[in-house]
């Protein structure tokens, strides 16, 4: 049921957003140059390597060493419009109609990320990756990575078609009201360092477990 409605939900998406998908086109090809496209090899389900789909928000500029500049210093006005507004995401419709994402799910992050999952965090990969998901809807790019994960891990353990359809839903308010693009002191997210302990669970996040529990479940009830 939830592969049958990812297929009908990109599909009608793909459609409706035609016109707004070749004016972004456009856009970036005008403003940043060839490729339009920004593809990036991140891990799916079960760990499984995809390339994922995005426009171009960022120019090319190197160092004299020929290394990347941060990305603070390649982003342009125009890229940092086109992240606001999520619309750099639009193409990985793509990537749903293809099975290698799903509309609903954990975000797919970086694949030097996974080797310093704790076995909890793992679990987040045990389903398709989501153009949206329920931390995106709980604070998205302002939420330290230990919520980020709780919160995969719980979509994980009670995903639902009623569940995806209410994160699509509020997907649209956090969109429209641009919470979240980028972690304090960034340009978008910033990047996991690992766990200082990734083998033992602490007694007090066991105390909490509970709350966590709770909170996501207030967060799609709200």
């Amino acid at each position: 049921m939830k592969r049958l409605c990812d297929i009908v939900i990109a599909t009608i998406a793909l459609i409706l957003l035609s016109p707004i998908f070749i004016i972004v086109a456009y856009k970036v090809r005008k403003n940043l140059g060839s490729p339009i496209f920004f593809l990036q090899e991140r891990p799916g389900k079960d760990g499984k390597l995809f390339k994922m789909i995005k426009f171009r928000s960022m120019k090319d500029a190197f160092d004299k060493h020929g290394n990347h500049l941060p990305d603070e210093d390649r982003i342009t006005p125009f890229g940092q419009k086109l992240r606001s507004t999520s619309l750099d995401e639009m193409p990985q419709l793509i990537n749903v109609l293809k099975g290698d994402m799903s509309v609903v799910g954990p975000r797919p992050m970086l694949k030097e990320f996974v080797e310093l999952y704790s076995p909890e965090q793992a679990r987040r990969l045990e389903v398709r990756p989501g153009m949206t998901g329920l931390a995106q809807i709980s604070g998205r790019n302002e939420l330290d990575y230990e919520e980020r994960f709780k919160c995969d891990v719980w979509y994980v353990d009670n995903h639902s078609v009623w569940v995806d359809f209410k994160i699509m839903f509020k997907t649209i308010s956090v969109m429209t009201n641009k919470e979240g693009i980028n972690a304090p002191g960034h340009v978008g997210p910033s990047l996991f360092k690992g766990n200082d302990d990734k083998d033992v669970e602490s007694s007090e996040t066991k105390e909490i477990e509970g709350n966590d529990e709770k909170k996501k479940s207030d967060t799609l009830h709200s």
